[in-house]
């Protein structure tokens, strides 16, 4: 299953069916609709629509088509028709204006004072009164269009995604393989410390003579335990691994993944804010930070995943 960003956009039209043959020709002879989709991140789905006043009876259609492919983001639905656009006057038939004039004198017998229509209230009429069933169908039908496209569209942006988290894995592994080895060492260095503090300060001291050579290294052994065990970041790094594991794993699933990516996001901060605050040589301290840059890095990503 591949793994979808909740960024794209994606766009299409269709044109209204044309009327039958046994019916006048239609205000929707040569009309056409056009959806365009735009997506961003969100922490749920979050539909806008964007919809001309004689297709808001769409708008549940449209929102359920949506909400069956998308699960999060912030989606925008806008629909134009040709009509609109290009300022196009409908045709009026002649059943159409039949049946407006028997309006318009029924009307008038009962209220006479009711001033006739005007040529631009009878246009209006005619361009609503007749052929939007067949336009519906038309925004239904590039709806669909339109959705399919945003979804491969997210599914590409997705794609990229992928390739970027699973470089910034690489990178995190390599900095875990980097801090390794270091803790021995740091430990070593400060066993020497230790030895070499303690001979100077006996000697000030004047105790030097009195105190055993062998004494001294296991004093010094002991504290570089103490100080092995303070400073040791095994654990951390342990965990750091099993969720990059994790993170592979799930990136290699695909699906809807954002939420639990995050998750681990905060969990790879928290093992990296631990071996930064357990270092003491500036070795472990930079290899915490580079760290904490990438998982930054990646934490960016993971918000754009669906």
């Amino acid at each position: 299953m591949a793994v979808y960003s909740m960024t794209g956009f994606g766009s299409a039209s269709a044109a209204a069916a044309a009327p039958a043959e046994t019916a006048p020709a239609a205000s929707t002879a040569g009309a056409a609709a056009t959806v365009e989709l735009r997506s961003v991140n969100g922490r749920f789905l979050d539909l806008a629509l964007r919809l001309p006043d004689e297709l808001r009876g769409l708008e549940p259609a449209l929102r359920e088509l949506v909400g069956q492919v998308f699960k999060r983001g912030k989606i925008e639905l806008r629909v134009a028709t040709q009509r609109d656009a290009d300022g196009a006057l409908p045709q009026p038939q002649a059943e159409q204006l039949m049946r407006l004039a028997q309006l318009e004198s029924t009307v008038q017998s009962w209220l006479p004072n009711a001033r006739p229509f005007s040529t631009s209230e009878v246009l209006n009429w005619c361009r609503g009164g007749a052929g939007t069933e067949r336009l519906d169908d038309a925004v239904m039908q590039a709806a669909r269009t339109a959705v399919e496209a945003l979804r491969e569209a997210r599914g590409r942006e997705g794609a990229r995604l992928v390739t970027i988290l699973l470089e910034r894995i690489a990178r995190l592994r390599e900095l875990a393989a980097q801090a390794v080895p270091l803790v021995p060492q740091v430990v070593q260095r400060q066993q020497q410390r230790f030895l070499e503090r303690w001979h100077e300060a006996l000697a000030n001291a004047g105790a030097a003579s009195t105190v055993k050579p062998e004494a001294l290294q296991e004093r010094a052994l002991n504290e570089a335990a103490a100080y092995a065990l303070r400073i040791d970041v095994a654990e951390e790094l342990s965990r750091l691994s099993a969720h990059l594991d994790e993170i592979e794993r799930l990136l290699g699933a695909g699906g809807e993944l954002g939420k639990r990516l995050d998750f681990l996001i905060q969990e790879l901060h928290r093992e990296a804010n631990t071996l930064g605050s357990k270092s003491s040589a500036l070795e472990l301290t930079n290899v915490s930070v580079e760290m904490k840059v990438a998982i930054e890095q990646m934490r960016e990503q993971v918000q754009n995943i669906e």
